[in-house]
């Protein structure tokens, strides 16, 4: 008999501080008007000085398991999520997750693929939970802050100027017939994996006063035009793909769909994919207060859902994000 995965609990922990729509048009000189109405901005969550990378999804993790009410020697296993631009280079974050919020019996490690790694994350995590009978709970929990290799200066860059602060975390348990983990499809494309970096600070090119001085630091596109003519249509179809794929894995179609947990991008964007699925409009949120927290924006979504009422006993809830690299991928839950 199939062995069920399912979602204990979530957490998500969001900076006090706020960059308005208003500071973005300010600090990249646009309109007003294209930072609110075409980004689908409002206003996103920035780090204070206290709000580090893997402490952010430390604070998201404990929310988890008080809501889990459970106790954290009963997990086995904890997987970073979060980003790589973390508290220190070269360091754990997983293991300093685990240390903090007292899985005492677990061991840990860190995944990554950008935006699309709690995607990524969830399908690992429910494998090796199906391939090891040694781990039946799993926590999954990272923070996110690469708004701080943002220039708005630079407009190369000005798909990004949604990237966010933030954390989060998911509990999963074997066994637990609630919230249903099913099936995942990911897609990568190699094509694109020198599109999108931060220039300085790698073996290619190692920081130096004058690689700092000049902003190298920061993240940029090398090709924007040529990336974007050949992207724009692959990465819509790319998402859609996914979901189908995912979908039809979890015996489900489009016409299943109760709710989207979708990353933050362009209004259109996000209108598109919905149209595309014959989804409304009104079953999925679009994150304009919060922007971009990257990875942890499935997270959210579904949280909100909850709190908003959007979510019920039976409802097939789609996770889908996308990363820079470029990858794609999409959950699927059978909520309740």
């Amino acid at each position: 008999m199939e062995v069920k995965i399912g979602i204990l609990s979530t957490g998500i922990y969001i900076p006090e501080n706020r960059m308005t729509a208003e500071e973005i048009s300010e600090q990249a000189g646009i309109p007003l008007e294209v930072v609110e109405n075409k980004m689908g901005i409002k206003e996103k969550p920035i780090p204070s000085e206290n709000d580090h990378t893997a402490e952010m999804g430390i604070k998201a993790a404990k929310k988890a398991i008080d809501k889990a009410g459970i106790d954290p020697k009963e997990i086995d296993l904890v997987i970073y999520i979060g980003e790589e631009h973390k508290e220190y280079p070269l360091w754990t974050a997983g293991i300093k997750t685990q240390h903090e919020v007292g899985a005492v019996n677990a061991w840990a490690f860190d995944t990554a693929l950008r935006c699309g790694t709690t995607i990524m994350g969830l399908k690992i995590a429910k494998d090796m939970m199906k391939s090891d009978p040694s781990i039946n709970t799993v926590l999954l929990a990272g923070g996110y802050r690469n708004v701080d290799f943002i220039n708005y200066r630079n407009p190369r860059t000005r798909f990004m100027f949604n990237l966010a602060a933030g954390g989060g975390a998911i509990i999963l348990r074997k066994g637990h017939k609630e919230n249903e983990l099913l099936e995942s499809h990911l897609i990568t494309d190699g094509s694109f994996s020198e599109d999108v970096y931060v220039t300085t600070g790698g073996t290619k090119n190692p920081i130096t006063k004058e690689t700092i001085d000049a902003g190298l630091y920061q993240l940029d596109v090398i090709d924007p035009q040529g990336m974007k003519e050949r992207l724009e249509q692959k990465s819509m179809d790319n998402f859609i793909t996914c979901i189908e794929r995912a979908l039809e894995k979890s015996g489900y179609s489009k016409e299943d769909i109760s709710y989207v947990a979708m990353l933050h991008m362009k209004k259109s964007a996000h209108l598109y994919v919905l149209d595309q699925l014959g989804v409304a409009h009104d079953k999925s949120i679009y994150l304009e207060n919060y922007g971009h927290i990257g990875q942890l924006d499935q997270i959210l979504s579904l949280e909100l859902a909850e709190q908003q009422g959007k979510l019920k006993k039976g409802d097939i809830v789609v996770l889908v994000s996308a990363g820079i690299g470029y990858a794609w991928g999409a959950n699927i839950i059978k909520w309740g």
